[in-house]
């Protein structure tokens, strides 16, 4: 055999197994977006008590950091500042008297996005309704239906219009009147314990809060989050699905008469109470989701949405177009019916009966 021969032979077989080296590291780093997440990312997932209710949050972190306890002290200090069940937190304490500076960074945020939600619904969502809502049973006091001339003097007191602040302080334009933020502060612990992930580093994650959820990134599947709208059933459970929404780096939140309600002498008296009249909404729209960019808005949005009514709650999304709504109705005749918004209506689906 001559040399050139053997040269060729050599070559081919150099050949070939640069062809293979080439072959298999393009396979060792071929992996698609989803199989890098699986197997390169930590999914982390715990859950707590606040509000008066629970939440849960699921995120994804290369290095498997556990969150939980700085975010329980986290709201802490946020209910510290909002809520309405501890008798030394700062809004007990304005409630109690005339006026307050600040003393959280929480209370300024909540007012003014408050503001803008009472303005854009012209006053549907308000919240100085609190002491109509106490009055009806749905605050500490448990049930106790009152009189109409109650209900007519203490209307009287409700109007965010009669709250003024600024960046460091608010008080009260007349005497009597309440703040209570139960409406819109679930949404705003959910975006507050969304921006600590982000300030960490965290890309991907799904929190919530009692039902209200903001949701970026990807899961672990790599797939946008999918969340669930519950059958609006007063004998329901809260895992019976009407609904699918995908969340693409959005928030959500959903209000609903159905489950939160009471009977008297066979009257159900509903928590959703409108500010105009001071008395329970009696309409149709049986449960109200909203998709916005913050779940503050998304909150108090749907809250505004369930004491507007099914055509008002589409007026006002059709007007404003910044948000998205999916509502379940009764059309009157008994059938439950349900209405998307064009915007939703790509991220929806429906589970399979």
């Amino acid at each position: 055999m001559s040399s050139n021969a053997n040269k060729n032979i050599i070559y081919s077989i150099v050949l070939l197994l640069l062809v293979a080296i080439v072959y298999f590291y393009r396979q060792s780093t071929s992996t698609t977006p989803q199989e890098n997440i699986q197997t390169e990312r930590s999914k982390v997932v715990f859950s707590g008590k606040t509000m008066g209710t629970s939440y849960r949050v699921v995120y994804l972190d290369e290095s498997g950091r556990d969150f939980q306890s700085s975010i329980d002290s986290l709201l802490l200090v946020f209910n510290q500042s909002l809520s309405t069940y501890i008798p030394d937190s700062e809004i007990s304490r304005f409630n109690q008297g005339d006026s307050l500076v600040y003393e959280s960074p929480f209370f300024y945020p909540v007012l003014k996005s408050s503001k803008e939600i009472f303005e854009l619904t012209e006053g549907a969502f308000d919240p100085t309704v609190g002491p109509l809502v106490n009055l009806w049973g749905f605050g500490p006091g448990g049930p106790q239906l009152k009189d109409s001339v109650n209900i007519d003097q203490l209307v009287k007191l409700i109007s965010f219009k009669n709250i003024v602040f600024d960046e460091t302080s608010v008080k009260k334009l007349l005497p009597g009147i309440k703040l209570d933020f139960s409406a819109n502060a679930k949404g705003y612990g959910v975006d507050v314990i969304a921006d600590f992930l982000h300030s960490k580093g965290i890309e991907n994650y799904l929190v919530e809060i009692g039902g209200e959820l903001v949701a970026k990134g990807v899961n672990e599947k790599g797939e946008i989050w999918k969340v669930g709208v519950s059958r609006p059933e007063e004998q329901g459970s809260a895992d019976q699905l009407y609904s699918i929404i995908a969340l693409d780096n959005r928030a959500m939140a959903t209000s609903g008469n159905y489950r939160n309600y009471y009977e008297v002498d066979g009257l159900k008296v509903s928590h959703t109470i409108d500010p105009a009249t001071g008395r329970p909404v009696r309409h149709g729209l049986l449960s109200a989701t909203v998709v916005a960019g913050d779940c503050m808005t998304a909150d108090a949005l749907a809250t505004a949405l369930m004491v507007m009514g099914t055509e008002k709650a589409i007026q006002l999304q059709q007007k404003q177009g910044n948000f998205e709504i999916f509502l379940i109705y009764n059309d009157g005749e008994g059938n439950m019916k349900s209405y998307a918004s064009e915007g939703i209506k790509p991220y929806l689906s429906f589970p399979v009966e």
